[in-house]
């Protein structure tokens, strides 16, 4: 069972540069999409075969999360149930037979670091949520998680030490949500390599390489017997992140 994930910043601008045919080219069971910035009446994109579950965020052209499924879920749900929280379309949680899947685009900090109290409570409420969800069956999350979690995970760490996204704060909140059992699937299966899944568009930073490793496949412990490969897509553009991807053992 193959699972990916991607922000897309911007679904419309995505698909003329490419989406659907990575789309039919890696024939995922599940994609999970982030910063959609689109509305349900919106989206012209509709493969047969998928079910399509789409949290668009109040503002318009902003934010939102977009799932294509061909497995059929149990349950759906839309945002944290926390009304500070869900005005940005910023969660879709799938029930699946015997594990939850998060596709989430976790709150940037933003420039100033203006929005860092807002991220630590976010950051609170979602691991909440998480282990709530963890006591019935085990947890997928995925997403643009907005943090680079070590010094390996980005390009000039010494230069970004405040910079959002590489704070100390966010990044012990994301060591927090790893050591109450989750494992970020990449790393596990990578420990040393270097590789990116963000890069800004300035100074051909993509060119150059000089990118953040931001999205993430993070698993319950309980599923790790089920992993098989963690993907980063690199190669692929579209985006100014790119995909990734998790391959499991079906149940």
């Amino acid at each position: 069972m193959l699972l990916v994930s991607w922000n897309v910043a911007g679904f419309r601008s995505c698909l003329k540069k490419g989406f659907a045919q990575f789309f039919e080219r890696v024939n995922a069971d599940v994609i999970c999409l982030q910063e959609s910035k689109i509305t349900n009446e919106e989206l012209e994109f509709r493969p047969v075969g998928y079910d399509i579950y789409i949290n668009s965020a109040e503002k318009k052209g902003y934010a939102g999360t977009l799932v294509y499924t061909r497995i059929k879920p149990i349950n759906v749900t839309y945002g944290m149930g926390i009304e500070k929280h869900d005005h940005e379309g910023r969660m879709i949680t799938l029930e699946f037979a015997d594990y939850y899947l998060i596709n989430v685009y976790v709150p940037n900090s933003q420039r100033e670091l203006l929005r860092l109290e807002y991220r630590m409570e976010w950051e609170d409420d979602f691991r909440t949520y998480v282990k709530k969800l963890e006591e019935k069956k085990p947890v997928i999350i995925c997403g643009d998680l907005n943090v680079c979690h070590k010094e390996i995970d980005i390009a000039n760490p010494k230069s970004n030490e405040r910079s959002a996204g590489f704070t100390i704060e966010e990044r012990n909140k994301f060591s927090q949500l790893l050591e109450e059992g989750y494992i970020d699937t990449y790393r596990y299966q990578n420990p040393d390599k270097v590789i990116y899944t963000w890069w800004s568009y300035f100074a051909h930073s993509r060119e150059r390489n000089v990118g953040w490793r931001l999205d993430y496949f993070v698993i319950s412990k309980k599923l790790l017997p089920k992993m098989q490969e963690a993907f980063i897509y690199n190669a692929i553009l579209g985006s100014d992140h790119c995909p990734i991807g998790l391959e499991l053992d079906e149940y």
